[in-house]
């Protein structure tokens, strides 16, 4: 049985990708950060299903979690790492704390390089070009899914911190994919618009008072409301797991598949000029100069 390892599985997309992984008669390796998700997921999913503790940015926890995959592989090359656990800080960038934004980025980039690093080793059906001991019996090299967004080309007002971090996401995946073409293993980006998720959930809970007295206030309460509003109505994410299966296992993968159910407004944000965009922020959000 061949075996992928996803990150951040406890919820949403994560959930998603395992529950379609299993049913296509995948093990799942999937990374939780407590233990009561880790015993919720293996009651919901069964004996293929794995349990793996660690938050991503723990360096020492990841390296362990790789080791426990290692041991269960017994030699054979790990199929698939999907990179998705992620969080998303809001707030306008001149008022956000620093420390936020920092939390951001250690997750949702410098994180999914500390997993790429403990795991790439059991992707490779030669080892020893990296030095280790043994070649595996499996001649396929495994695959690499980044979960990005549609975020990560497009950025939105007060969600900076998120969009930061996916377009590094986005960099960071492109560099990685050239990389290991010298151990073919190819780096795939999946970026899914809205997916009804509880990420959109916790919008509700974002204390917009604290940015009372700046000039922001009034939009950050409209933006609120739509991001409440799209979440709901997103994707589901059995289908952001039926794309992570195809990223995993098409002939000839595209580089990055790009998956939103506002495809319309999506194709306008990508295509018209950036400086006619800005202004339909400010229309929508009243972000124009104060005269």
């Amino acid at each position: 049985m061949k075996s992928i390892v996803v990150t951040g599985a406890s919820t949403g997309i994560g959930w998603g990708a395992v529950k379609i992984l299993i049913k296509k008669g995948y093990r799942v390796f999937g990374s939780v950060r407590k233990e009561a998700d880790a015993e919720r997921l293996k009651k919901e999913f069964g004996a293929n299903f794995v349990p793996l503790i660690f938050d991503v940015t723990d360096t020492q926890a990841v390296n362990k979690g790789a080791e426990q995959v290692a041991a269960a592989l017994g030699g054979e090359t790990l199929f698939g790492l999907v990179n998705n656990a992620g969080i998303a800080v809001p707030g306008p960038l001149l008022y956000l704390n620093i420390d936020e934004f920092r939390r951001q980025l250690e997750v949702n980039v410098t994180g999914q390089l500390i997993v790429t690093q403990a795991f790439a080793p059991l992707l490779m059906a030669d080892r020893g070009k990296l030095g280790l001991p043994g070649e595996t019996h499996d001649t396929r090299p495994g695959r690499i899914v980044m979960i990005s967004s549609v975020g990560g080309k497009n950025a939105s007002p007060f969600v900076g911190p998120y969009n930061a971090s996916k377009f590094a996401l986005e960099g960071m995946s492109e560099s990685l994919r050239r990389e290991l073409m010298i151990f073919g293993i190819d780096v795939v980006v999946v970026a899914p618009g809205p997916v009804a998720t509880p990420i959109w959930d916790k919008a509700d809970t974002v204390d917009v008072a604290q940015y009372a007295n700046t000039p922001y206030v009034d939009a950050l309460n409209t933006i609120k409301a739509f991001m409440l509003e799209a979440g709901r109505k997103g994707l589901t994410p059995e289908k952001l797991g039926r794309v992570i299966h195809k990223a995993l296992t098409a002939g000839h993968p595209k580089t990055r598949y790009t998956v939103t159910p506002g495809r319309l407004q999506h194709i306008m944000l990508r295509t018209l000029p950036k400086r006619m965009v800005d202004r339909m922020y400010a229309k929508r959000l009243g972000l124009g100069p104060k005269t």
